[in-house]
């Protein structure tokens, strides 16, 4: 099932401020900027990874897991609800 344009777009502009967090790493490489403002860049560049991929695959577990015709079980909503826990501390 395909995602609505809005969503899709939300993640585009994610996507674009990751790319906007690497090239201003990139121009702090390039200008000898110090080792704490480096380390900034990269933490906050990890952050929006990590924060775009637990969307990504929180997405895909809604719509392939959990959505479609039918009404998931309860044991199916409870291993998809743990699947996302372990997501979501894995990628911190």
């Amino acid at each position: 099932m395909p995602e609505p344009i809005e969503d899709r777009q939300k993640l585009i502009n994610r996507v674009r401020r990751l790319a906007g967090q690497i090239e201003a790493l990139e121009r702090a490489v390039e200008n000898d900027a110090g080792f704490t403002e480096v380390m900034r860049l990269l933490t906050a560049g990890r952050g929006a990874i990590n924060s775009i991929m637990a969307e990504v695959v929180e997405d895909h577990i809604q719509a392939h897991l959990l959505g479609g015709d039918r009404k998931p079980s309860r044991a199916e909503l409870e291993a998809a609800e743990e699947l996302l826990d372990v997501l979501r501390s894995y990628i911190k």
